[in-house]
């Protein structure tokens, strides 16, 4: 039985420990030692990844999380409240996603503190927020599992992001002429004013019901009396379509070099990269089906399956060809201060997940 006591318990030590994306080793360092001590056999690879594993019964389960936060999230307070926890509201609270590592720590303690025991792996990454950097580091090889829970969603426990899009991001620096803007500022080509013609251009937020862009940080610029000579905008773009993405990102693309060739002496810098690729799951794939079950028993609704907007952990495993659907853990306001998660929300995702594993032994 799930002790909720504990999981409040642990989700509050693993919130204290401050761990933003590219700062994880303290909590690797915890994380492997708190798997180590219910006896999962633990490697921690070279950024930091935690990957733990069972000998148990059944086919293995692969249970994932992250471990890294994203901004303000140092020196996190966390208040608990009527049933609910969040931070003091100077920083985030960091549910996402270490309710997802409270959740697995505390059904492995039950399990741990019982007889026989399903086969598990666990997978704890780590610069999820930034790229999902850690999954597309972790060996593919040491993988046994072929289904897997990622626990880093929010909603009701019912609901299941079947799909999820394409995403690719881009780097741009265009690069003018400094001059200075009371004297001969005819002798300048203003980056800024390049940069917002360029994105004057773009088609931005919500594109179609597939498509997404955005320009979410520019920096340029060091005086108002100096006619700025460098500016840098990042940007994305993401898609449930492969072609559709492909048309946005090369608009944008074309519309940054359309402004800078349209001011001679002005130079464009431009990476685009592929951040992760989409994944599809049909309704009667073998993961949705064991959802379906397990929430059957537990008297929840049955699934509600949607395409989501964002990426997971669950785009890579699925790329790798592991059935993996993220699952709610109950938090709501992610990467804002307003951030929060009920107790209830949690313990009900902790209950789901330990009755996916024990049923695992039996199917």
């Amino acid at each position: 039985m799930i002790n909720q006591e504990r999981l409040v318990r642990t989700f509050l030590e693993l919130v204290y420990i401050d761990s933003p994306s590219g700062q994880e080793a303290r909590i690797s360092t915890e994380l492997s030692d708190r798997l180590r001590a219910l006896d999962l056999e633990v490697s921690v690879d070279e950024i930091g990844n935690v990957l733990g594993r069972w000998e148990g019964v059944g086919q293995p389960l692969l249970l994932s999380a992250h471990v890294d936060t994203v901004s303000p999230g140092i020196g996190i307070k966390p208040v608990v409240a009527d049933g609910i926890i969040r931070s003091d509201g100077t920083t985030i609270l960091g549910a996402d996603d270490k309710s997802g590592v409270a959740v697995i720590l505390e059904v492995l303690a039950v399990l741990h503190e019982g007889g026989q025991r399903p086969a598990v792996e666990v997978a704890l990454s780590v610069g999820e927020e930034v790229g999902l950097l850690g999954a597309k580091s972790m060996d593919a090889g040491w993988f046994r599992a072929r289904q897997a829970l990622a626990l880093d969603s929010g909603g009701p426990l019912s609901q299941i992001t079947c799909a999820a899009p394409t995403s690719d991001k881009f780097s741009a620096t265009i690069y003018g002429r400094a001059a200075h803007a009371g004297s001969n500022p005819e002798e300048g080509i203003n980056a800024i004013w390049v940069a917002s013609q360029a994105i004057s251009q773009m088609l931005l937020g919500r594109i179609d019901e597939e498509t997404t862009a955005n320009i979410g940080v520019i920096r340029g610029g060091h005086a108002v009396n100096v006619v700025p000579d460098r500016v840098e905008i990042r940007g994305e773009a993401r898609s449930h379509s492969s072609s559709k993405l492909d048309a946005q990102i090369g608009a944008m693309r074309a519309a940054l070099e359309n402004a800078t060739t349209a001011h001679k002496g002005a130079r464009l810098e431009l990476e685009i990269e592929r951040t992760y690729h989409a994944y599809r799951l049909a309704e009667n794939a073998p993961i949705i089906q064991r959802v379906a079950r397990v929430l059957d028993a537990l008297g929840e609704e049955p699934p509600s399956l949607r395409k989501g907007g964002g990426g997971s952990d669950a785009n890579i495993l699925n790329g790798r060809g592991i059935e993996a659907v993220p699952i709610s853990t109950g938090m709501q306001a992610v990467h804002t201060n307003e951030e929060c998660i009920a107790i209830a929300d949690m313990a009900r995702c902790a209950r789901f997940v330990l009755l996916a594993l024990q049923r695992s032994m039996d199917e």
